[in-house]
């Protein structure tokens, strides 16, 4: 049997004085999290990186805490091993262990007792330089009978903790409040997310819809709305007009959709009238973290253009490129999806892919790589790329997705969403303005996020220019 895969202990009788085991560990920030959240210390030497770089004696205790667990897998899986009953512990924490940091847990037997099969052992954990960070002594009651076992495989975690949407936040903050039209806000997520956003300094809000139900909606999710500015409309469709008129006339920079339909508000915002409308075609990006994947990952189109055409797809991807470029993502990788990675006729998809290629070479969709068909997974995995023999930049470390049409987009935004764990942003983009279209699904978090992303574009100027 492979010894890898089982866990054996050392009896009392076996041990002998001098005896060691190591375990060797580094550090992660999940690992912090999860120590928080197991234990309910929210010290914020544990979980606020910036107070715990400027605060090294709690660095030490917390992350000493960290260090003594290793200890305890030492004595639990190697040193007596299964069997053992942890007596106490008297310990040191020398030097602080932060993320990045690999650190050796050591034990060695100095003291045995044979009486109720007492063992006393040193304990010393080292980083990776060789520094000792802890040291002290153990005492356990060994165990009397041999026990050896399959090892069990420990579960695997994911520790979303939601740091994008603080940044993103962050990133938006600093300026001054920028007017926002919010569209027929009749119920409670509409106002609470207007109201988060504003105490957040993002935006000062224009509610636009019926008087009687947006108060009943404030009073119902407790918000107080007296210090907002309150425009009446008799019905949805007519606090989509207004509120589209308010940008129109100056008097709003941001467009948010409140408890209404979309297509009521788009509708309003593609007439003739609203003046909102530019050369570059209108669409939806989702700005999306997953815990799983190591950069933002941009959706397009899921919201708004159901069978978008080549021309469209064009656009479509200028607009996320400019988002792109805006949360400083200078040269994004766009990944224009199908169900294969090779050039098909009787898929249409996999040849426009072909052809959005082709018109970035001739400078036609500027400042991003672009790179189709590929498949999902060749996309987003750099192995499935190689597995597949395909050589490109953009492969396995997609910043875009292009999706074929509404349906295929409003899935994988889904599904990363609700399956992964994922943080999404939505923003439409191609107008005059930026538009926040949110889902009445959407946490508070996304909501302020979705507008903070729109605020950032805002403040940019980013719209399509006649000819970009």
């Amino acid at each position: 049997m492979d010894t890898k895969a089982t866990i054996e202990n050392r009896t009392y009788d076996e041990i002998r004085i001098g005896d060691s085991a190591s375990v060797t560990r580094t550090l992660t920030p999940d690992d912090i999290q999860l120590f928080a959240l197991l234990s309910g210390d929210v010290n914020p030497a544990h979980v606020d990186p910036a107070y715990a770089a400027t605060d090294m004696f709690h660095k030490v205790i917390g992350h000493g805490m960290w260090g003594s667990a290793i200890i305890s897998a030492v004595l639990g899986t190697e040193l007596p091993g299964p069997g053992t009953i942890y007596l106490g512990q008297s310990l040191r924490f020398i030097k602080p262990v932060v993320p990045g940091d690999t650190v050796t847990a050591t034990v060695s037997v100095v003291d045995k007792q044979d009486e109720r099969h007492r063992v006393t052992l040193k304990c010393r954990c080292t980083n990776q330089r060789g520094e000792e960070v802890i040291s002290g002594e153990a005492e356990v009651m060994a165990p009397t009978e041999k026990v050896h076992r399959p090892r069990m495989e420990l579960p695997e975690i994911h520790v979303i903790r939601h740091e994008h949407y603080r940044a993103l936040l962050k990133m938006a903050q600093g300026g001054e409040p920028l007017p926002a039209a919010v569209a027929h806000p009749c119920d409670g997520s509409a106002i609470a997310g207007a109201a988060q956003a504003a105490k957040a300094g993002l935006i000062t809000p224009i509610l636009v819809g019926p008087e009687a139900k947006i108060r009943a909606a404030a009073e119902t999710a407790g918000i107080d709305i007296t210090s907002f500015r309150l425009v009446p409309t008799p019905h949805s469709h007519a606090a989509a007009a207004r509120s589209v008129a308010l940008v129109t006339d100056g008097e709003a920079k941001l467009l948010m959709k409140g408890s209404l339909h979309t297509d009521e508000l788009m509708s309003a915002v593609l007439a003739p009238a609203a003046a909102l409308k530019t050369e570059r075609r209108i669409s939806h990006v989702y700005l999306m973290y997953v815990p799983t994947y190591p950069r933002p990952l941009l959706v397009t189109d899921a919201a708004i253009n159901i069978e978008p055409t080549l021309e469209e797809k064009a656009d479509i991807i200028r607009n996320a490129v400019d988002l792109a470029h805006v949360i400083g993502i200078a040269m994004p990788r766009v990944a224009i999806l199908a169900a294969v990675e090779t050039v098909n006729p009787k898929m249409h998809s996999t040849i426009e892919a072909a052809a959005l290629c082709k018109m970035a070479d001739r400078g036609q969709i500027t400042g991003a790589l672009l790179d189709g068909p590929l498949a999902f997974d060749n996309a987003i995995s750099e192995a499935a790329a190689k597995e597949k023999g395909i050589v490109s930049e953009v492969a396995g470390r997609a910043d875009i997705l292009l999706v074929p049409n509404l349906e295929a987009g409003n899935m994988i935004a889904k599904q990363l969403t609700f399956l992964a764990g994922a943080d999404a942003a939505g923003v439409v983009l191609g107008a005059r303005i930026p538009i926040v279209l949110t889902s009445r699904a959407d946490s508070i978090e996304a909501r302020l996020a979705s507008t903070a992303l729109a605020v950032l574009l805002a403040r940019a100027g980013t719209k399509a220019a006649p000819g970009s």
